[in-house]
């Protein structure tokens, strides 16, 4: 019989605490304990990116990380990109170029997207495409994708313009 260790992190910026088996992984912890299932299991060993999550400011497959080593973490799941109202500009445009079909890979796709666009602003085709190399679909062509990624930067980059000219009058 293991023992559960109690983990406290910053997940989706709000301080939980919780019990895990020390062999659980982190998916499993955000899904079962937590109830947050936007990560989603498609292979287990860390190959889709179906279960993606920024963790520490870096993009990680949650299927890989035991749940005990998110003791102390920044955590940001699927569940954590929208602001309270609305969506995030990310999966606006997943919807507007219809880049997603079953959705069992669109959210690691946005996160991963998130943490591409955290890092670069203004990232070019070919990076969007590196950056996205660990995420699979099945369903949808990448091209899709892709494009959602680099208008939603473009749209993210004019806010930020719009936010700092706000802030200078």
């Amino acid at each position: 019989m293991s023992t559960r260790v109690p983990v406290t992190a910053t997940i989706n910026n709000e301080d939980v605490t919780f019990l895990c088996e020390p062999r659980q992984s982190l998916l499993e912890v955000l899904r079962e304990e937590l109830g947050l299932t936007g990560a989603k299991e498609g292979c287990n060993n860390g190959n889709c990116g179906a279960c993606a999550v920024i963790m520490n400011g870096a993009l990680v497959n949650s299927c890989l990380v035991l749940g005990v080593e998110a003791h102390g973490a920044t955590i940001t799941t699927i569940e954590g990109i929208a602001p309270r109202e609305g969506l995030h500009p990310l999966q606006q445009k997943f919807i507007e170029h219809a880049a997603l079909q079953c959705g069992v890979c669109t959210p690691g796709f946005i996160v991963a997207a998130r943490a591409l666009l955290d890092k670069n602003p203004n990232p070019t085709e070919h990076e969007v495409r590196f950056w996205l190399a660990g995420n699979l679909c099945r369903c949808t062509g990448y091209d899709k994708i892709v494009r959602a990624v680099l208008d939603a930067a473009a749209t993210l980059r004019a806010q930020a313009a719009s936010a700092a000219g706000d802030e200078v009058q």
